[in-house]
């Protein structure tokens, strides 16, 4: 693909560097993107998906990565943001060992400028050939680990920094919490909230997985993913792939609080807008899926990992999001803005 098509994709934001790969004898084909590297080297996730069009991939791995760059600024980690796709050929289609090492052979050539790790698509396995083949691979069995526990735990505090702003109780217990997408982040949010007391609604288009939510939780309602939107509750929580905001929806959902995991739950920035006419709080997500983000840089730092540091950080993005929804409330400006410009501040914008 041209530059000049590059830039004009309406997630293009100056990024520093968007390259494209591929390997025919494996089949990889791919997309890198470093959005900023000026606080940091980069880091992100790469995800394993299958994308109508290679112009879809290029929008959706400019978009997560300058969401990584402002995600490392809210989360208080001094790292740039990146991000890595794979154009996955079939959506079942199983990643071979040869694959996964050429793929590691082109992080090799970014080793000390993007750090990547486990993001939808990819798996622990995954994670531990790419580790052997280069050595900016984060969230490895023998250091971080698995990033979805720490993602999850950070959303958990994000309900509890939301709730305490809008009722002056940051307390779970009876209170509605509508889940969409029961992956390993959902189901673990799941979990964390149904442990003190609260009444889940959850949806998934696998129904393996709210069979398990069925048999997990003790109060706990199903429903279809198309009705999410559109159920009363106090906190909606969407934890799937995106885009699940839309101008269309955000002025008809039943909830006081939108606070989930996934990433680009917005279709654009507009819907952060609308979502704030309409009197309903959004927490970010960058903001509240940070966790994952702090626990695998957390093996970059001087002097190692640090578990109880990283426990630490999750649990401040409670006063993050509670000083983020202030700010909105005294500026009379859409959440999303005011995390926008918070985040633009730290990069000299």
């Amino acid at each position: 693909m041209e530059q000049s098509a590059i830039k004009k994709n309406r997630e293009f934001d100056n990024h520093e560097l968007v390259s494209f790969f591929s390997d025919e004898p494996t089949g990889l084909k791919g997309i890198l993107a470093i959005h900023s590297t000026k606080l940091g080297p980069a880091v992100g996730g790469t995800r394993y998906f299958q994308y109508g069009s290679e112009e879809e991939a290029l929008e959706d791995v400019l978009r997560l990565s300058h969401s990584m760059t402002y995600k490392c600024i809210m989360a208080g980690v001094k790292y740039g943001g990146g991000k890595c796709v794979l154009m996955a050929p079939t959506k079942n289609s199983v990643k071979s060992k040869d694959y996964l090492e050429a793929y590691g052979r082109v992080l090799k050539e970014y080793s000390t400028k993007f750090y990547t790790g486990e993001d939808v698509g990819m798996n622990q396995e995954d994670i531990e050939i790419l580790g052997k083949v280069t050595t900016n691979i984060i969230g490895t069995k023998a250091k971080a680990g698995d990033p979805s526990p720490w993602a999850s735990l950070s959303t958990y505090y994000a309900m509890r920094g939301a709730l305490n702003f809008a009722f002056g109780d940051p307390s779970l217990k009876g209170k509605r919490i509508n889940i969409k997408g029961l992956g390993k982040v959902g189901m673990e949010l799941a979990r964390l909230v149904d442990k003190e007391g609260a009444i889940l609604i959850v949806s998934d288009i696998d129904k393996s997985r709210t069979d398990i939510a069925i048999k997990s939780f003790s109060n706990v309602t199903v429903i279809s993913p198309v009705e999410f939107a559109s159920q009363e509750c106090d906190i909606l929580a969407p934890c799937a792939l995106g885009k699940d905001i839309t101008e269309e929806n955000a002025k008809t959902i039943k909830a006081k609080i939108v606070c989930g995991a996934a990433n680009n739950q917005l279709v654009s920035k507009q819907e952060g807008i609308t979502l704030f006419n309409h009197n309903i709080i959004y927490v970010p997500d960058y903001v509240a899926n940070g966790g994952g983000l702090i626990n695998v840089v957390a093996e970059l730092t001087k002097g190692g990992y640090d578990q109880k540091n990283v426990e630490a950080k999750c649990k401040n993005i409670e006063n993050i999001v509670f000083s983020i929804l202030k700010e909105s409330k005294e500026t009379n400006t859409a959440p999303s803005e005011v995390s926008d410009k918070i985040a633009k501040r730290a990069l000299g914008e």
